[in-house]
């Protein structure tokens, strides 16, 4: 028996890194799945892989459209919604002054205009469920800034402030809105170029200001998502708990 029997998740950015790793899990839980990324290859692949169990549908979190035939697949599929989990996201790492425009906008549009319209979208179906849990994935950096990531840290900190006015509204329908804050865990994100060249030079300082002297896993989080879309956190809403190796707790980030 798993923790999430019976329950329609809907999980955005979920061809790789963090994102499959909840889309496992939670079919590993007993969840159905329909699931949403831009990666296209990766997505049928790991569709594939797990069958009948999921849904892949080609996503752009920050068109309606897309958002539309996601629910709508989940529905058709599935005969309800249960979850959603907002967990797409980009990070550019460039100061303040060297960053364009747009590219700011754009980190903004994916990271916090697509969970915005992501809860936009599941509220009817939500309902109509009778119910439901909507996990919005923050950072540690919606706590704390960072040099070089000012627009990943603005977004952030909006998705905190975003995550209390939805759980504010919604739930008198029974759908809890609750934030994550991931910190220090290896993904495919905090992988790349331009973040492992920023980071490299204070990985060990980072990893030595750790309680847990050690970074942690997809897996790690993924367990608080699953706690989070299910029965058991039924009197939580409005939270925003944090993932982190205590980072947080002190100076050493």
């Amino acid at each position: 028996m798993g923790q999430l029997d019976g329950k329609v998740a809907l999980i955005t950015g979920g061809a790789r890194g963090m994102g499959k790793a909840h889309v496992r899990r939670f079919v590993a839980e007993g969840a159905s799945v329909v699931f949403g990324d831009v990666l296209e290859e990766e997505g049928g692949k790991l569709a594939a892989e797990l069958g009948d169990a999921v849904r892949y549908v080609r996503m752009d979190v920050t068109e309606p459209a897309d958002w539309e035939t996601a629910v709508g697949t989940a529905v058709e599929a599935f005969g309800a919604l249960h979850v959603l989990v907002n967990n797409a996201g980009i990070m550019r790492h460039k100061t303040i002054e060297e960053m364009p425009v747009a590219e700011f906008r754009q980190v903004l549009d994916v990271n916090l205009l697509g969970q915005w319209l992501g809860i936009k979208s599941v509220t009817a179906a939500l309902r109509e469920a009778g119910g439901g849990s909507i996990v919005n994935v923050s950072s540690t950096e919606g706590f704390i800034g960072a040099a070089g990531l000012a627009a990943y840290s603005a977004s952030k900190f909006g998705v905190r402030g975003l995550t209390k006015a939805a759980a504010r509204e919604l739930g008198q329908h029974a759908i809890r809105v609750n934030s994550i804050h991931p910190g220090g865990i290896i993904t495919s994100m905090s992988m790349q170029d331009d973040v492992v060249q920023a980071t490299a030079d204070r990985a060990d300082a980072l990893i030595e200001g750790l309680p847990l002297r050690r970074l942690g896993s997809t897996r790690e989080v993924t367990g608080l998502v699953v706690y989070l879309a299910s029965d058991d956190s039924s009197y939580c809403t409005g939270s925003e708990v944090l993932v982190d190796g205590g980072l947080v707790t002190g100076s050493g980030y």
